[in-house]
């Protein structure tokens, strides 16, 4: 879209709004709107904002910023979230006085990293599939404050949570089973991941399916087919923010967190990879292990060699490493192989031809920034192909067995994941030279990230918790 279609669009749907969207250094979306007559100064001049008024962004000595909106992420508000006509627009960050990306704005770090992903001559693009896992809930109540702590979830779907007004009388809701591929009438809220799926399709890009996922309290997942790189986090804010209003409209609450409920399957945001050079996928080379070619391997070989502070970024809360448990098909090792659903990264079995190769990272969550999220992914895996970097020479694999059936001994010899965000911030501190290369990343960006990332790991430290009691409070 120009500027004239989008004058053209306004005028056809009478718009009376612009919706402007930007992201913080933790993920968090931002607005400020602005009558749609002014778009054309707008799209000239930007929109100065104060980005010491965003946690991590600036200091306050300095804070004058610029917003300017890319016009191929506009989309017109379906959902009523404005009382008139609305486009929205999402927005990268300039510094006020050159225009030229914030060093400190994530969507710019993913900008920088195409261009240095064609610099090196490597690929010219690497295409995404993000995976959605999420829940849809009856209800979600939780409060924190100094003389009580605790929070409740419900669904009809899950007999020993039900809401309060809701007696399952048609026994459906269920308890001693997994959820994968729930069929109706036991898959409650069907149709809500249908009309989900719909409205992407339509308006964002295409999905590849969705279905039930293995959490009985209506664990949804829905995937895209793939994105190019360029728009994979665009498309990901996107849909976190469809997935949302949908379930609202349908009297639903959604969440993404890692692992809201003790005891049942944890919500990630696996990420398909695929390199491509000159319209040609480069991860396929027939003969190789699981028919990779040799940039495939070292591609991998980086992320898995950087993935303890990668993990920093791909899993930034502290609910995050309560998912990464064994158990749950949630990966706790660096290691790949083929089809193994306990391997940081699985390479599919199904995908066997030159056109559809790739590889799945499945250790991620949507608590992650996806601007800056995948641009590390990117950037540790470029740094394994300059540097060939060999996962077999690091006991990364492959491995083709699941290694949660090994004897303890045999399993704590392989490279881990790190237990906490603590210690994951602990190695992106020392291991981070990688995202540096060309630029893409900035010593302040990182440095800021961990700063309001530990805030957040010092107030869950300093809080008790609801177990807790059950432990400690009669001793």
């Amino acid at each position: 879209m120009n500027l004239q279609d989008l004058q053209e669009f306004i005028e056809e749907k009478r718009v009376k709004n612009i919706d402007l969207k930007y992201v913080d250094l933790v993920g968090r979306w931002y607005h400020i709107n602005f009558p749609a007559r002014r778009i054309g100064y707008v799209m000239e001049n930007g929109i100065p904002f104060d980005g010491s008024s965003i946690p991590g962004m600036r200091n306050v000595e300095s804070g004058d910023l610029i917003l300017m909106p890319d016009l191929d992420t506009a989309r017109y508000d379906h959902f009523d979230s404005s009382p008139s006509p609305t486009v929205q627009i999402i927005c990268s960050i300039q510094e006020a006085d050159a225009p030229v990306g914030y060093k400190k704005d994530p969507r710019s770090v993913a900008k920088r990293t195409l261009e240095y992903l064609k610099e090196t001559g490597i690929a010219d693009d690497i295409l995404w599939i993000p995976e959605f896992e999420f829940n849809l809930l009856s209800e979600a109540v939780y409060y924190n404050t100094t003389h009580k702590s605790g929070y409740r979830f419900s669904t009809m779907e899950n007999k020993q949570a039900l809401p309060f007004e809701y007696e399952d009388h048609d026994a459906t809701a269920l308890t001693h089973r997994k959820g994968y591929h729930l069929d109706r009438p036991y898959d409650r809220n069907a149709s809500v991941r249908e009309e989900i799926s719909d409205y992407i399709e339509e308006h964002i890009c295409p999905i590849r399916y969705h279905h039930h996922e293995v959490g009985i309290s209506s664990q949804q997942e829905i995937e895209t087919e793939l994105i190019p790189f360029e728009h994979v986090g665009d498309n990901i804010m996107y849909i976190k923010d469809a997935i949302q209003q949908i379930a609202r409209k349908r009297s639903l609450t959604a969440t993404m967190m890692p692992k809201p409920m003790h005891g049942e399957a944890g919500n990630g945001m696996h990420f398909h990879m695929q390199l491509r050079k000159n319209g040609k996928n480069i991860c396929y080379k027939k003969g190789g292990y699981a028919d990779l070619s040799d940039e495939a391997l070292y591609f991998i070989g980086g992320i898995l060699y950087h993935g303890r502070s990668l993990v920093a970024l791909t899993n930034p809360s502290t609910n995050s490493y309560k998912r990464l448990l064994p158990g749950f098909e949630a990966p706790v090792k660096l290691i790949f192989g083929l089809a193994n659903r306990s391997a940081a990264i699985r390479i599919p079995k199904y995908a066997t031809s030159e056109e559809n190769k790739r590889f799945e990272f499945r250790t991620g969550d949507a608590t992650c920034n996806p601007y800056l999220a995948t641009s590390a992914l990117v950037m540790a895996g470029l740094d394994g192909i300059k540097n060939k970097i060999d996962p077999s020479d690091h006991n990364n694999g492959p491995i083709d067995e699941n290694i949660f059936d090994w004897p303890e001994a045999k399993s704590a010899a392989l490279p881990a994941i790190p237990a906490s965000l603590e210690e994951a911030l602990q190695e992106l501190q020392r291991d981070h030279d990688y995202l540096l290369q060309g630029g893409v990343f900035s010593k302040s960006l990182i440095d800021g990230l961990i700063e309001e990332k530990m805030k957040e790991v010092a107030e869950v430290h300093e809080r008790p918790t609801p177990y807790e009691m059950n432990l400690y409070f009669n001793l």
